[in-house]
């Protein structure tokens, strides 16, 4: 029950994100639910369907959907407000993206993927949602352009898979990657670092 809770509680922050990103770009109201449940959902969609999961998870319990929805609805209502919580929904958002993460590597671990996929899929788990968010408004998805994000899903990512490999306990194992990811994402946004990008292009 707990790791539903916490499940649903990212899900709802992915759908702060996405609705927040969607009210800016002047969206209506059902583009604005649209958008939030597409980021919150996209990237388990995604894990469910390179799995063979069918049909996805997220989208056989009602919770899964009525949580977003409502999310985005509210966001869409109270949007000045929730826009001053910046520092909030940033931690909550890396705390979702921790728990995605190892998540999904856990899930295509039990599913019989080898390690290498795994990662694969548990990274595009986390990330999947706020890429989809970005291409239906019409953007570079941000983890290809800014902020440590991606990179520190896969570090996740590679710590399930390694205690996997290794023969660890699954719980301590996935609550240390999902503390590694936190803690990676929060430094990055505390200390502004991105990733590199190729010099000597023309502005």
């Amino acid at each position: 029950m707990l790791l539903v809770i916490l499940e649903l509680v990212g899900i709802a922050v992915f759908a702060a994100s996405g609705a927040l990103a969607a009210v800016r770009a002047r969206l209506d109201v059902f583009g604005v639910t649209v958008v939030a449940l597409a980021t919150a959902l996209g990237g388990g969609v995604i894990r469910d369907v390179l799995l063979g999961v069918h049909p996805p998870t997220s989208l056989t319990k009602w919770p899964y959907l009525l949580v977003p929805a409502l999310t985005g609805l509210l966001v869409f209502t109270f949007h000045p407000q929730v826009a001053k919580l910046r520092r909030a929904v940033q931690l909550l958002d890396a705390i979702g993206l921790g728990l995605f993460v190892t998540g999904g590597t856990s899930t295509a671990l039990a599913l019989g993927a080898p390690p290498y996929t795994a990662c694969l899929i548990g990274m595009t788990t986390g990330i999947g949602g706020g890429a989809m968010r970005d291409v239906l408004l019409r953007e570079i998805p941000l983890v290809l352009r800014r902020e440590i994000y991606a990179v520190a899903a896969l570090l996740g990512c590679l710590v399930v898979a390694g205690g996997s490999v290794l023969g660890l306990p699954e719980g301590p194992v996935a609550l240390a990657g999902s503390a590694l990811v936190v803690a990676v994402r929060l430094l990055a946004l505390w200390r502004k670092w991105n990733a590199p990008v190729a010099h000597g292009l023309d502005a």
